[in-house]
This record gives C-alpha cells, sequence and structure tokens, in this order.
C-alpha cells in the first residue's frame, strides 16, 4: 500500500469521479483508476460504487476513508513539523479582503508589500486571495473556509473572531454640486435623520459600512432607502458625482471622485467606517498561517494599553 493509492482514493471520493479526481491531482486519469484499482486488490474490497453517474464509496471504502484520510493527515504533519524545524515554510493561506483593501495602503499597513515581503521570505507558501462582503467573510472565519480577512466592522466583532483596527475613518455623505441636501447644511454637516427618505447610495448589505448606516437609521426610527449599491468607495462617490443620490462614504474616498462632488459630515449621530484584521479567536489552524498573521500583526501600531 502507497501513500499515492491513499491519495488518489481520497481525492476521486471527494470530487464524484476519476476524471475530476485525475484533474486536481493533475496526472492521468487511467493513472488514478490504476492506482485505486490496486489498493481495492490489495484489501481485497471494493471501495468505490461506479455503476452511478457519480463515484460513491461504499461500505467497506466509507470505512477506509477515515483511516485513508488520517494517514495522510498524519504525513502532512510530519512534513510540516520538519519543515519548521529546517526553518522551511510550505502550505496554504486563505485571505478574505472586502474590495479596495488590497490596493489600499492604510498608514504604515500596506497589505501588498506586506503580503509581498512574507511570500520572498516563504515562496512555498500558497496564498488566496478572495474578495467578498464581512458578513460571508466572519462566516468563513468561523467555520474554517479562512484563516484571516480584513473586513469592515459594524460593531464589536462577533463571539469566536478576534479584530485588531486598521482604520477608523468618519462617514460621510457626497452629494453633487447644487444638490437640495447642501441647502439643509450648517457649517458644512447635517444630522442623519435628513437622510431620510433620500435616494442613497451604498456598499452591499452584509458590509461592514452598510451595517453601521442601517444600524443608525434603525435607533433613528427610519430604514435608509438605498437606491443604488457599489462594492468600493470610490465607486459610490462618482456615482454621486453624476447626481443619483448620496453617498454614504469613508471621508478619505471622495477625493478619488473628481471636483463636482460636495461632502457633508454626518451628525446625530456621527458615523465611523471601520476596518479591521480578524481571525479566529483560536488562532489560524496551519503553521503557515500563523506566520502571515505574525507578520500582519507585527506591521500594526501597538494596542492601546498594551505598553509598546
Amino acid at each position: 500500500m502507497e501513500l499515492a493509492q491513499l491519495r488518489y482514493f481520497v481525492a476521486v471520493v471527494e470530487e464524484g469521479g476519476f476524471t475530476r479526481a485525475a484533474g486536481r491531482l493533475h496526472v492521468s486519469q487511467p493513472g488514478v483508476s490504476a492506482q485505486v484499482g490496486q489498493l481495492e486488490r490489495e484489501l481485497g474490497q471494493r471501495l468505490l460504487d461506479r455503476s452511478g453517474r457519480r463515484v460513491t464509496p461504499t461500505e467497506a471504502g466509507e470505512a477506509v476513508l477515515v483511516h485513508a484520510r488520517a494517514a495522510l493527515a498524519a504525513v502532512e504533519g510530519i512534513r510540516r513539523t520538519a519543515d519548521e524545524f529546517s526553518g522551511l515554510l510550505r502550505g496554504r493561506v486563505a485571505l478574505g479582503l472586502i474590495p479596495g483593501a488590497a490596493g489600499a495602503a492604510i498608514d504604515s499597513f500596506d497589505l501588498v508589500a506586506l503580503l509581498g515581503d512574507f511570500h520572498d521570505a516563504h515562496p512555498r507558501v500558497e496564498m488566496a486571495l478572495t474578495e467578498d462582503t464581512s458578513e460571508r467573510m466572519l462566516a468563513a472565519l468561523r467555520e474554517g473556509g479562512l484563516d484571516l480577512a480584513v473586513i469592515g466592522l459594524a460593531g464589536e466583532p462577533p463571539q469566536g473572531i478576534t479584530a485588531r483596527l486598521l482604520l477608523d475613518e468618519p462617514l460621510v455623505a457626497a452629494v453633487r454640486a447644487g444638490d437640495p441636501l447642501l441647502r439643509e447644511a450648517v457649517d458644512g454637516a447635517v444630522p442623519l435623520a435628513a437622510l431620510r427618505g433620500r435616494p442613497l447610495i451604498g456598499l452591499p448589505r452584509g458590509t461592514g459600512m452598510r451595517g453601521v448606516l442601517e444600524r443608525a437609521c434603525a435607533e433613528a426610527g427610519f430604514t435608509p432607502r438605498v437606491d443604488f449599491e457599489a462594492a468600493a468607495p470610490a465607486v459610490l462617490a462618482r456615482l454621486a458625482a453624476r447626481g443619483l443620490g448620496v453617498a454614504v462614504i469613508p471621508d478619505g474616498a471622495h477625493a478619488q471622485a473628481g471636483p463636482g462632488v460636495r461632502v457633508l459630515r454626518i451628525t446625530g449621530p456621527e458615523l465611523s467606517g471601520r476596518v479591521a484584521l480578524a481571525w479566529r479567536a483560536d488562532g489560524p489552524s496551519g503553521p503557515a498561517a500563523r506566520a502571515l498573521l505574525a507578520r500582519l500583526r507585527a506591521a500594526l501600531p501597538p494596542e492601546p494599553g498594551s505598553g509598546g
């Protein structure tokens, strides 16, 4: 019995077929069939039911599958341990980002530069980057689909999640020059209640900034009328510049929309858009993700009260 046979068997079960398993393993389909067939002959048991459209494990296959996965996990653990002692790190890190986070330098926290430095130091580590809403990324962190995420926070992080603040920026109302809202402004500010019933432009549901807006409006006794949505604050500002409504955006985003935008502070209450680095409270499971988290945290300013 060889590890390759176990690996091919597990891949066929997880992919539901030999062809998809071969594609995942970057080998030929006949090679996968031959190796799994050899495993079945060695064990004297039929492990896979090939009669349906999808290949499924037999009763014996289900029992063997548990031990096959455990054996492969044990081998990977041995490899990781040896790599840690030799200073060689490998593995995969799944990192989630809110749209625009990869291209933004937040004070000294330049994510692209930090990821590039980490890749230079650990070229065998695969990094998978995805963009999504904060709500879905928090769920993926809890379920283990993500190791780390840069999210927008509408409040305190949920139970089981640790977050370090990267940015805390006022949210403002951006409008086109000549918009009626400008006439209601006093000293460059409008109350949140002035947005009641107005066409608003905001981030999609599930984002931290949208959560901040919806929560504040609910406390003020109304539901925000969001007519247009976009994933990036700079796009929201550009939509406001075309007169499509009032964009609720971080203060720094309006500069990318050009000179046709006017910005008003929001008061009663003031709103804040917060961006944070988040991970499971018990820490990422893999050594590569733990090493990346340590590097990212080292780039952050000391936490208040840390004495650093």
